[in-house]
């Protein structure tokens, strides 16, 4: 077995900006929303890997903490600017902005995070999706086939109704494999069975989607010699780097374990430089812990 230590993606080109923006169209997607932001400033920093933060509840709202939401796409050509986003509504904040509809105004701050770092033109490339986190590989797989890369994609959810960016994904991707739990759409099963055939014709791979299924594409990556890189789903109560309520544990450059902001040093991280059994535990040697009283085993 191979093990790399990918490199962390590097910082955003250009700060974030902060506006009210319209929204030009809304549609369902199965089971999520996909909204369409007039959003120029936005759409011409954004690059694949990034994320928009959203305040939500109206001017009176009691939700003082904004929603972060994967950029699924940009159009920054002339006369255009928009920003696409997908909303999974879950929770209050998210149903509130799933709810938008054309013609209204959102408080939008972006774009935030660090982008997915690209390899060498030419080089082959599987991403790997999961519900609406696939939305979110759409650009860069828009991005690498212009840089002569052949695209190899693997979109999952639980059902059909949660699959998202396959018509989108297919537009782009030289092969698009489609797997849902439940064997309503594509091939019964999760997203490793597509990922095991395919991990071996490519060079890099790229992941969107819920922990553990990120950490199946990580490992099947190293296993195979193949440097990974994985955009996580923490949640970011700011998007900004000052709560520290989206922070995992991610080794570092110099071999040592730090808690890492998803917002800021994420949400893209090398796939194999987290520690995916730790995240949401204090391990004993990440940098700080004997300060809290932690003791080795």
């Amino acid at each position: 077995m191979t093990s790399y230590l990918t490199e962390p993606a590097a910082p955003a080109a250009q700060p974030p900006v902060q506006r009210e923006v319209a929204v030009l169209a809304a549609r369902p997607v199965g089971a999520y929303v996909e909204l369409t932001l007039a959003a120029p400033e936005i759409a011409d920093r954004a690059q694949p890997g990034q994320f928009v933060a959203f305040a939500v509840g109206g001017p009176m709202t009691a939700h003082l903490l904004r929603r972060s939401i994967a950029i699924a796409g940009v159009d920054a050509g002339p006369g255009a600017g928009t920003v696409t986003v997908v909303v999974a509504p879950h929770g209050p904040g998210s149903t509130w902005l799933a709810q938008r509809r054309v013609g209204d105004a959102v408080d939008v701050v972006g774009p935030l995070g660090r982008p997915f770092p690209l390899p060498d033109p030419g080089v082959p490339a599987l991403l790997v999706g999961g519900g609406y986190g696939a939305a979110a590989l759409v650009g860069l797989a828009s991005l690498l086939r212009a840089r002569g890369s052949r695209v190899l994609a693997v979109t999952g959810a639980a059902d059909a109704a949660r699959l998202c960016s396959v018509a989108e994904l297919g537009e782009v991707a030289d092969v698009v494999a489609v797997t849902t739990d439940d064997g309503s759409a594509g091939r019964p099963g999760r997203v490793t069975v597509a990922v095991a055939e395919l991990i071996g014709e490519a060079g890099i791979a790229y992941a969107c989607g819920p922990m553990p299924m990120l950490r199946a594409v990580a490992d099947a990556a190293t296993a195979a010699g193949v440097p990974s890189y994985v955009a996580v789903e923490e949640s970011m109560a700011c998007g900004i780097g000052v709560c520290m309520t989206c922070v995992l544990p991610v080794v570092g450059e110099d071999g040592l374990t730090r808690f890492s902001r998803s917002c800021t040093e994420g949400p893209v991280f090398g796939g194999d430089r987290v520690r995916f059994a730790d995240v949401g535990a204090l391990p004993w040697d990440v940098v700080g812990a004997d300060a809290m009283g932690v003791v080795a085993p």
